[in-house]
This record gives C-alpha cells, sequence and structure tokens, in this order.
C-alpha cells in the first residue's frame, strides 16, 4: 500500500467538502483492506479528527495501537460491549432509542460520560431510528451519562440520478434535525455522505462532517443518468502481486485445474501462481479473469484453487518460478485496478478489496 497515495486522497476529500466539514476516515473491514492501523497513522498525520469502523474490537484495536483520534462504531455495539466502548472513549452509534437507557447505565457503571451519534433510518430500511424528532427528544432529554454528540443518516443510492431515493432521504434526514433544532437540541456533527454523496454533490447532503470510505483508497463507483462531475481526483493506493511457484510447457488437449475446465487449444506454456481464493482471488476469476505478466494481461486457465491460480504464459517465455505477477496494480504500462476485476467476476470494487485475506502480506510503502 502508497501511504503518500491514502494521503492524497484524503487531501482531495477535504478539498471536495470544504472548509468547516470534517472528514472521518472509514477505516472499517481493516480499511478495505489496506490495513486500518497504518491507514489511521496516515489520516492523523493528514488531520483527521475522527476514524469510523464497523464494530466495536475495531475501536478497542486502534485505541490498543495508540490512536487517539474520535473514533465513531458506525454498526452499533451489542449489550456485552457498551461498558468497553464507554472505558475506550469510542463514539457508538446508537440505532434505536430503546438502546439509550442501557448505554446511560453502562457509562454509570464505569464512572464515564459517552457521546453518541444517533442514526436516522431516512429511508435505506437497515440499521437506524424511524423515531419522530419528539419522540428523540423526549427520550434524549431523560439520559444523565450519555450525551447526543451527533445524528447521522447512510445514503441507499447516491450515485443513481435516475432515483430521488437520496433526495427523499435529504429531505426527511433534516426535518428530524430541524425538528431537534426547535426542541433546543443541536448536536455538533450532523453527517449523511459517506464517497458517492460527496463524489456526486447534492443540496444539503453535506453538513458538518462527510465519511469518506472507497475514495481513501482511490475509487469512486461510477454514477448512473445524468449526474454531476465527479469533485474527487483520487487514484488506487494498493497494489497485490504474488509469485510464480511452477512453470511447464503443456500439449495440445492438456485440460487445467479442477474439473478439468480448460482445455489447451494449442500447446501452451503455463505458469501457477502462489495465490488462488483463499488469498482473496475471486473464484468466479477462473478461465475469465487475468492477470499482468510480464508487463502484459494474461488470461487465467482453469480453475482458480484455493491456494493456486494458473495462467497462460505462452508470450513470456522468459517467465520463471520466483518471479513476480501483478494481480491488481499497473506494470508496464498496463493497469487493473479492483473495479475491472469486479466487473469480470460479477461483484463490487469493495468485495475485491475487502476479500484480500489477512494471509496475504502487507507491505506500505
Amino acid at each position: 500500500m502508497n501511504r503518500s497515495q491514502i494521503a492524497a486522497n484524503y487531501r482531495s476529500v477535504r478539498l471536495a467538502a470544504g472548509s468547516g466539514v470534517e472528514a472521518a476516515g472509514v477505516v472499517k473491514a481493516d480499511a478495505y483492506g489496506h490495513g486500518m492501523i497504518e491507514v489511521a497513522r496516515v489520516l492523523a498525520g493528514e488531520g483527521a479528527k475522527w476514524l469510523a469502523v464497523s464494530s466495536a474490537e475495531e475501536g478497542v484495536t486502534l485505541r490498543h495501537a495508540g490512536i487517539g483520534l474520535g473514533v465513531l462504531v458506525m454498526a452499533g455495539v451489542l449489550p456485552a460491549e457498551r461498558e468497553a466502548v464507554v472505558e475506550f472513549g469510542l463514539t457508538p452509534a446508537v440505532h434505536a432509542l430503546s438502546e439509550l437507557p442501557e448505554l446511560d447505565a453502562a457509562a454509570a457503571r464505569v464512572g464515564r460520560s459517552v457521546r453518541f451519534h444517533l442514526k436516522i433510518d431516512s429511508g435505506m430500511g437497515r440499521l437506524g431510528t424511524r423515531a419522530t424528532a419528539e419522540e428523540i427528544s423526549r427520550a434524549v432529554r431523560g439520559l444523565q451519562h450519555a450525551r447526543l454528540d451527533g445524528l447521522m443518516t447512510h445514503f441507499a443510492s447516491a450515485a443513481d440520478f435516475e432515483s430521488k431515493q437520496t433526495e427523499a432521504q435529504i429531505a426527511h434526514f433534516h426535518s428530524i434535525a430541524e425538528g431537534l433544532s426547535a426542541a433546543g437540541l443541536n448536536p455538533p456533527y450532523l453527517h449523511l455522505s459517506s464517497t458517492n454523496a460527496i463524489a456526486y454533490p447534492r443540496p444539503g447532503a453535506w453538513r458538518a462532517m462527510v465519511r469518506p470510505g472507497h475514495a481513501i483508497y482511490g475509487y469512486v463507483s461510477p454514477a448512473r443518468g445524468k449526474a454531476p462531475a465527479s469533485t474527487l481526483q483520487v487514484q488506487p493506493a494498493l497494489s497485490w502481486r504474488t509469485r510464480i511457484v511452477a512453470v511447464k510447457d503443456v500439449p495440445e488437449g492438456t485440460l487445467i485445474g479442477y474439473g478439468g475446465s480448460y482445455r489447451a487449444v494449442q500447446a501452451m506454456r503455463i505458469a501457477i501462481l502462489a495465490a488462488g481464493y483463499a488469498d482473496g482471488i475471486p473464484h468466479r476469476l477462473s478461465n475469465r479473469g487475468k492477470v499482468i505478466a510480464a508487463g502484459k494481461l494474461t488470461p487465467i486457465v482453469g480453475t482458480v484453487s484455493m491456494d493456486l491460480t494458473t495462467i497462460d504464459v505462452s508470450h513470456a517465455l522468459h517467465l520463471k518460478p520466483g518471479d513476480v505477477v501483478t494481480l491488481l496494480g499497473s506494470e508496464g504500462g498496463v493497469s487493473l485496478d479492483a473495479q475491472q476485476i469486479a466487473r469480470t467476476a460479477g461483484t463490487i470494487s469493495y468485495n475485491v478489496l475487502c476479500g484480500i485475506s489477512a494471509r496475504v502480506k502487507r507491505v506500505y510503502v
């Protein structure tokens, strides 16, 4: 992973968001496979004040690594985790008003106060409360040790300009925020937007904070419909390489891989790579995906197996065991990024990045 590129991507987000808008770097899922601790340190060096994770465990991991920034636990916390969240100074996202008395009690037991962000289900139909502003106000005013520090929501279709769903979500969120303000509740952090809503801005979608995730790692999803030009100038920060473990010549008609899923149409040279689906190469790239070998796009032949993948290197007879092959990244003027791989595999780029397993060695440059 390239630290400098992570930093440049974050700066692009900050520039697009504008002054006065905090950018909480999303580092959940081991920073989308890039390495949570290293990315957190880069973002801290860039002046970030907030990070966002999915679980309490991820937040505690950041604290053990000495990361002192604000940490928002977006997927909420389980009952058994509430005291740890308070103890480690994490900020939980609360999704139901019924959670508030328990969080308040957990803070009382620890002997500390806790700040939380309340998530509004503005129309995604997943996490978040659908309570009215009056109901929220009543629940919050009864707390003694827990403080409402933020109000948040999450868009379901931020890159889809053929749908009116995002506008409806913005309107619902604002109606709740305005109702709370009328009741004297004005949490300092109001935030609705992650990468797509930063890249393709809409009126009212940016408040005091945004939550860039995919953009930090160099990706913006393509928009649908009549979208504005992307505000973000980002580039992928991660390259993934492996080595050849064996090279062999096979005659025409040779069956390759589990199930004999590929038959050599002519005599060819194949190379077997030291990576498979256990490392994160999507199984659906079998007989359809490509890698970069000797600076050229090179087809995967046969079925991607757990630990090994076979490629056709007939164009590069000089390749030998120990030589490096690029699975994701650039080499010799040719590039493969997570979005290209995802299209071939019938998935999304997030899945490709997060699928790179923990057994793949991370190198930070």
